[in-house]
């Protein structure tokens, strides 16, 4: 329904056709045609409505805005132009499992091949880089046999419980955080086999009181074995990011990785190159340790979206360590900027795929790179 204007001004059909010329750059449709557009209200010279995205980390929100202002401003008898950016996972069609976590728009796994390539670093990151792009976000530890969010998030509050038995998330750093870290003994070793791990992550999916988020980001166990793909097939996902290093020796661990969520026909929404060079603080001088490029080729080579590059930064180990990741202790630092950038494109990748649901890994990985070019 549009709005009407009965003193001379523009009218809603003329406000709706200015606004069908933004295009939106991977589902090609304008944001007219998709519904973005709500609540456009006309009051004389006065102009205004909401853009309703699928991601509150859209990486074209401000060229969007900036468009509409222009677009609607230059509509004969506007005086003022005021353009409220919202934003609506669930309207993507996203995952909201009603019987499983309902009211969770999308779940992001994240995952490596192998262990030591700085998985759950970069899960910790890209949760906290989704906060600060104003998404509701949880993250599900599902690390169980080395959970160490807990530790990264600096602590160890066990969860309280609602009176219905379900366990209330920790709070930390706008996040709603659980680990099997806040319950296990530290001091003894979890020794479970594969269906035991899916079971368990199911009860912390279904036994946790996470309320309405728009991310539940899960950092699953290093590896692709039994384990591993049991828990896969136990959890909904919208989609999965791969962690990787530098060295071109790592392309056959993202090659098990991909295999696995194939498997379960999960989409990988990309491949992240995380520690990919270090910058002196003497010299001021990259240098690629690790070697270099080995994520971009692998990406490139096995036809998933190359995420971006995350530098190799002592902040960010220290700030685990610490409990104060690095999107919070430099928020302004290049690596911060780096996972910002990574959590826009997973949100972007992950919106396409649920809301083009059947969508080949092919067509995504297309639409990604034309993002990219664009």
């Amino acid at each position: 329904m549009t709005a009407e204007n009965t003193t001379g001004g523009p009218t809603g059909e003329m406000v709706l056709e200015a606004l069908k010329a933004i295009q939106d750059p991977d589902l090609k449709k304008d944001i007219v045609t998709l519904g973005f557009v709500k609540n456009l209200t006309i009051e004389g010279g006065k102009v205004s409505f909401d853009i309703e995205l699928t991601t509150p980390a859209c990486p074209v929100k401000e060229q969007f805005q900036s468009q509409a202002r222009e677009l609607v401003g230059a509509l004969a008898g506007v005086e003022e132009v005021e353009v409220r950016m919202t934003s609506n996972p669930a309207a993507a069609g996203g995952v909201v499992y009603q019987d499983l976590v309902p009211g969770i728009a999308h779940t992001i796994a994240v995952a490596s091949g192998k262990g030591g390539v700085g998985k759950s670093t970069v899960a910790a990151n890209l949760a906290l880089a989704l906060v600060a792009e104003g998404a509701k976000v949880g993250l599900l530890d599902a690390d169980i046999y080395g959970p160490s969010q807990h530790i990264m998030f600096g602590t160890h509050e066990r969860p309280s419980v609602t009176p219905d038995r379900k366990l209330i998330p920790v709070e930390r750093y706008g996040i709603k955080l659980m680990s099997i870290g806040f319950i296990a003994d530290e001091r003894s070793p979890i020794i479970w086999r594969g269906p035991l791990v899916g079971k368990m992550v199911q009860e912390f999916l279904a036994n946790t009181a996470w309320g309405e988020l728009d991310y539940l980001v899960i950092d699953l166990p290093p590896g692709t074995g039994d384990a591993q793909l049991t828990l896969v097939q136990s959890v909904p996902l919208s989609g999965a990011v791969v962690v990787t290093t530098p060295q071109e020796v790592a392309l056959e661990d993202v090659v098990r990785a991909l295999r696995m969520f194939q498997r379960v026909e999960v989409p990988v929404l990309g491949l992240v190159e995380n520690m990919s060079w270090f910058v002196c603080d003497g010299c001021g001088k990259r240098h690629d340790i690790f070697s270099a490029g080995g994520g971009r080729k692998a990406a490139e080579e096995l036809g998933i979206p190359f995420l971006g590059e995350i530098p190799l930064d002592g902040s960010v180990c220290q700030g685990g360590d610490d409990g104060t990741p690095v999107l919070v202790q430099a928020p302004d630092s290049e690596t911060a900027q780096a996972f910002r950038t990574l959590a826009r494109t997973v949100a972007a990748n992950a919106s396409v795929a649920v809301r083009q649901k059947g969508i080949g890994q092919q067509e995504l990985t297309q639409i990604s790179r034309d993002r990219q070019t664009d």
